[in-house]
C-alpha cells in the first residue's frame, strides 16, 4: 500500500489553482479573440478524466453562450471518417498529457472542417498543443500517480475560463478568487472521507449521482473509485438513475449524491430517499450538514471543483482500506494511447 504520490499531488491543488487564476484573464481574452463570429456552438473533445472535465465545460459553455454545446464522439472521425462541417464552432480539446493520438487527430480534422481550436493541456510541447490554434497550459507540474488529480481540477478551472470568454457565467470573480482557499479547506480535512470509506468498506458496486455542472464531479468520483479500487462505481445524472438503473440499488450498493446547493438539492434528496427505501446506504457530498461537507460559500457551479476533490479523498481512502496502491493501479498507465 502506498498512495504517497496521489496524496501529495492532491495536496498541491490549492497552489495549482491559485497559480492558474493569476493567468485566467489572459486565457479568457485569448479565447475571446479566437471565437468565430457568429458562434454556432462549442464542442469538447476528450477521453477519461478529461472527458469528465468536458462535461463540466458543456454545461458552463451553453449557459454562458446561449448556443449549443456538445461532446464530440472521437470515433466518428477516427473510425467512421465522418464528414461534418464545423464552420462557426469552437472546438475545445482536453488532454492532461496532450499525447493521446485520437484527441490530436480529431482536433486536426475538426480544424480542417472549419472549427477554431483550443487545446487544454498540462504539457504545452505535446502533439495536441501543436495541433491547436490556441493553447491553455495547466501549469500543474509533473503528475506521477496514475489517477489524475491536480490536472483534473486545473482542467475544470480552464474550461471555466473558456466559458467566461463566451458570456455571463453563474459565478462571480470574488467566488473564483476564493476557490483555492475553498479547495485547501477540503484538502486539509480528509477525515469525513476516511469515515465514509470505513462505513462502505466491502462494497462491490456504488452509484455517484448529481445534476447540472456537478455531474462532472459525480463522473470523476466514480472513475477515481474504479481506478483505485476496482469497485464498479457508476457516475450518473440523478434523473438518469431514476430512469431504470436505480433498480440495481440496494444494501450492497451505496449511493453518494453530490450537490452544491439549489437548484439540484431537492431532486437529489428525493433520489437518496428512493435508494434508501431500497436498503441502499446513502451519503451526501455538499454544503451544510453532509457526510462529505463542502464549503458553504462556494457557488454551485464552482462546487464541481471542491466536490471533485472530496471524491479523490474518498477513492484514496477506499483504496487504502483495501490494502491497494492507488498510485499505480494494476493494468493502468498514465497515458492511454487510444486511436
Amino acid at each position: 500500500m502506498s498512495g504517497r504520490l496521489m496524496r501529495s499531488e492532491m495536496a498541491e491543488q490549492p497552489d495549482v489553482l491559485a497559480k492558474f487564476a493569476t493567468r485566467l484573464d489572459d486565457h479568457v481574452e485569448r479565447v475571446r479573440a479566437l471565437l468565430p463570429a457568429p458562434l454556432a456552438g462549442v464542442t469538447f473533445v476528450a477521453r477519461g478524466s478529461s472527458d469528465n472535465a468536458a462535461v463540466y465545460g458543456r454545461y458552463l459553455a451553453e449557459l454562458a453562450s446561449g448556443r449549443p454545446a456538445a461532446l464530440a464522439a472521437p470515433s466518428l472521425q477516427t473510425l467512421y471518417e465522418a464528414q461534418v462541417d464545423y464552420s462557426g464552432w469552437l472546438v475545445v480539446a482536453l488532454s492532461q498529457s496532450g499525447a493521446t493520438p485520437e484527441i490530436e487527430t480529431v482536433t486536426r480534422r475538426l480544424q480542417d472542417a472549419g472549427g477554431r481550436t483550443v487545446a487544454i493541456v498540462n504539457d504545452e510541447s505535446s502533439p495536441l498543443a501543436r495541433a491547436a490554434e490556441l493553447v491553455i497550459g495547466l501549469g500543474a507540474g509533473d503528475e506521477r500517480a496514475v489517477p489524475a488529480t491536480k490536472t483534473v481540477t486545473a482542467e475544470l478551472l480552464a474550461v471555466a475560463a473558456v466559458a467566461m470568454a463566451l458570456g455571463p457565467v453563474p459565478f462571480d470573480r470574488a467566488a473564483l478568487d476564493a476557490l483555492p482557499a475553498a479547495v485547501a479547506q477540503v484538502v486539509d480535512d480528509p477525515e469525513p472521507a476516511n469515515a465514509l470509506a470505513a462505513r462502505w468498506a466491502g462494497a462491490q458496486r456504488m452509484f455517484v449521482v448529481a445534476r447540472g455542472p456537478l455531474l462532472a464531479a459525480a463522473l470523476e468520483t466514480a472513475l477515481k473509485v474504479k481506478e483505485t479500487t476496482g469497485v464498479l462505481a457508476e457516475g450518473l445524472s440523478g434523473a438518469d438513475l431514476r430512469h431504470g438503473p436505480i433498480a440495481a440499488s440496494g444494501p450492497e450498493a451505496p449511493l453518494l449524491t453530490i450537490d452544491g446547493g439549489d437548484p439540484s438539492s431537492e431532486d437529489l434528496a428525493e433520489v437518496a430517499r428512493i435508494a434508501s427505501e431500497r436498503g441502499a446506504p446513502v451519503a451526501r457530498c455538499g454544503p451544510g450538514d453532509a457526510e462529505l461537507p463542502l464549503p458553504d460559500e462556494t457557488p454551485e457551479a464552482l462546487a464541481a471543483i471542491t466536490g471533485t476533490v472530496r471524491g479523490q479523498q474518498l477513492a484514496l481512502a477506499l483504496s487504502e482500506g483495501l490494502g491497494l496502491d492507488p498510485d499505480a493501479p494494476a493494468g493502468l498507465s498514465k497515458v492511454t494511447a487510444t486511436q
